[in-house]
């Protein structure tokens, strides 16, 4: 080999040699800086590729009677997902998917189409559903555990308790007025993913320490049952529209049943109508007819302009104010103001509230809650329609005695009559007694909450007297008659408005509340038939499911008949200590 060559070839290697040193120490440069300089964002895209957060909620917490027998719950449920990418042959996958859930198989091909890199198949899913999408051995699916509410007594209380959505979010009753105490809270947790993105650990810690708060409501399962049996059967018989029955006790403002016909099962609230959604007793307002009779009463005596013999003429059944006419549904000559409200005389209640004056009828109204709401922990609450007195014409004044020309939600008269039972003190009604954490402590505790005096003990001692013979053989509500109990009440029977503001002819709201028994009164009732058909008088349609409502339940209560001296009935209540005091 010549020396030219050799010399070409050293060269040759030594300018190789440069190369090949200035590109490891250009390396090494970068690799220093980057460990140097970058070592936290090079951490943070390495995390990427093998770290994923996921966020997940707490468990919803429970809902329970009050002996902590279970209203509402979460339960753990399978929903399945798709990871399109990760799905090799969509088409083939989406038919055999569509297949094993019933689905449409276009619709699902539209999802494995997309270009999200993660889709919702089927939310909430079935155990067979989700075991026969699981055989197909898929790649590109995922079964994610979420939670799911439910609600084991079906239609008990149903528009009371409310819903939650697919979300888990409340929609209506108690789920949406508490939905910040009772929903879990979100946490973030980090999966760690193999080389094909298969989560293999986490960093999850106990679901325990995210769950919402636990609610005791008021509500006896066993009471509301009765309730709910009475009413429909009351609906039935009479071909009526609906109805809405309200237990509470009077000496406290707990209501201890609320209850609807038509039902509703709001584990499937989406197949009901909406309008079965809320809670009526609530949020619905109506004329109240002659129950309103009882406050007009307690008006006159309250301000000592008369007395239960005061006696008034009732024109024989028709008297005409302008181009008005009042009717009774008998002719009645002279009566008492007890009789007034025995017999239920419209012409009566006229005169009694003409002769009490419009202001002190209405601050009496007042007193006893109407026209505004009475602040009960449940959504949606209508205050009814009572307008100032200065407002009201000659006519206006004579109605509203008899209940037309107002309006008042079933829980405010229900409410208002239980002042009457409780002395003349007039309490807040309320649905939910305590919350509790998970471990079962007390977080907050509502206590029963007087409001106002709205009339004397006294006073309240004379209607109660006059509230008696409204129950007895020749008075209007004795359908609404106990075995064993003393009771007072009276019927209501009110012509409904229709869209144009008018009455319409033919359609009725019938009703009947009391209170039992009378001597230490433990429940008040409020029972109402809309539109019913066969008969619209009260003390015919409302009293006698009153009278089966009350019946039982003072029964289950253990309340002792009068003038027997036999030993109180032992009912079995798990955990009593924690029920309402009534």
């Amino acid at each position: 080999m010549n020396t030219a060559k050799t010399k070409y070839i050293k060269l040759r290697i030594t300018v190789v040699g440069i190369f090949f040193a200035v590109c490891l120490a250009s390396i090494g440069a970068k690799a220093g800086y980057l460990q140097i300089y970058q070592s936290s964002w090079l951490a943070k895209k390495a995390a990427d590729q093998y770290e994923r957060p996921f966020k997940e909620s707490g468990k919803r917490g429970t809902i329970y009677d009050a002996n902590l027998r279970e209203m509402a719950v979460s339960i753990n449920i399978t929903s399945i997902a798709a990871y399109p990418p990760r799905i090799l042959n969509k088409n083939a996958a989406a038919k055999v998917i569509a297949k094993a859930l019933d689905m449409d198989a276009n619709l699902l091909k539209r999802k494995l189409f997309s270009n999200k890199p993660f889709v919702w198949i089927k939310r909430q899913a079935t155990p067979n559903e989700v075991y026969s999408v699981k055989s197909l051995n898929l790649e590109g699916l995922g079964f994610l555990s979420e939670h799911s509410r439910f609600y084991p007594q079906k239609t008990l209380a149903a528009q009371t308790i409310g819903f939650t959505g697919m979300d888990g979010n409340g929609l209506e009753g108690i789920e949406f007025y508490y939905d910040t105490q009772l929903k879990g809270s979100d946490h973030e947790f980090i999966v760690l993913k193999d080389a094909l993105g298969h989560g293999f650990n986490s960093e999850k810690t106990s679901e325990a320490d995210y769950s919402g708060s636990n609610l005791v409501l008021t509500i006896d399962q066993a009471i509301q049952y009765i309730t709910e049996k009475a009413l429909q059967e009351a609906v039935a018989d009479n071909s009526a529209k609906s109805g809405i029955a309200i237990i509470m006790a009077p000496r406290t403002g707990a209501i201890l049943a609320m209850a609807h016909y038509p039902l509703l099962n709001p584990n499937s609230y989406e197949k009901f109508d909406r309008h079965l959604w809320r809670n009526r007793a609530i949020t619905d307002p109506f004329e109240p007819g002659s129950t309103m009779k009882i406050f007009t009463v307690a008006a006159a005596i309250e301000h000592g302009n008369s007395t239960p013999n005061t006696i008034f003429y009732c024109e024989n059944g028709e008297y005409k104010i302008g181009k008005d006419i009042i009717h009774d549904t008998h002719p009645y000559g002279w009566l008492s103001l007890e009789d007034i409200v025995k017999y239920s005389s419209n012409i009566g209640a006229y005169k009694i509230g003409k002769k009490t004056g419009s202001e002190a009828l209405y601050r009496t109204l007042k007193d006893f809650g109407f026209g505004d709401k009475t602040g009960i922990n449940c959504p949606g609450e209508t205050q009814g329609t009572l307008l100032p007195y200065k407002k009201w014409s000659a006519i206006d004044a004579g109605a509203i005695s008899f209940g037309q020309g107002i309006s008042a939600s079933p829980l405010q008269i229900v409410s208002a009559v239980s002042a009457i039972a409780n002395d003349g003190v007039l309490m807040k009604p309320f649905i939910v007694q305590a919350i509790l954490d998970q471990r079962g402590r007390t977080v907050k505790r509502f206590e029963p909450a007087p409001v106002r005096q709205a009339i004397t003990s006294e006073t309240a001692g004379a209607i109660k007297k006059i509230l008696m013979s409204v129950v007895t053989k020749d008075g209007t509500g004795f359908n609404a008659a106990l075995e064993g109990y003393t009771v007072c009440g009276k019927t209501g029977t009110a012509q409904k408005i229709n869209e144009k503001g008018e009455y319409a002819k033919g359609k009725y709201i019938s009703s009947f509340v009391g209170f039992a028994p009378v001597e230490n009164p433990e429940i008040a009732v409020l029972v109402i038939l809309d539109e019913p058909m066969k008969n619209h008088y009260g003390g015919v349609v409302a009293a006698p499911a009153f009278s089966k409502i009350a019946q039982e339940t003072l029964t289950y209560l253990n309340v002792p008949p009068k003038n027997r001296k036999t030993d109180r009935l032992t009912v079995s209540k798990p955990l009593e200590k924690n029920k309402v005091v009534i």
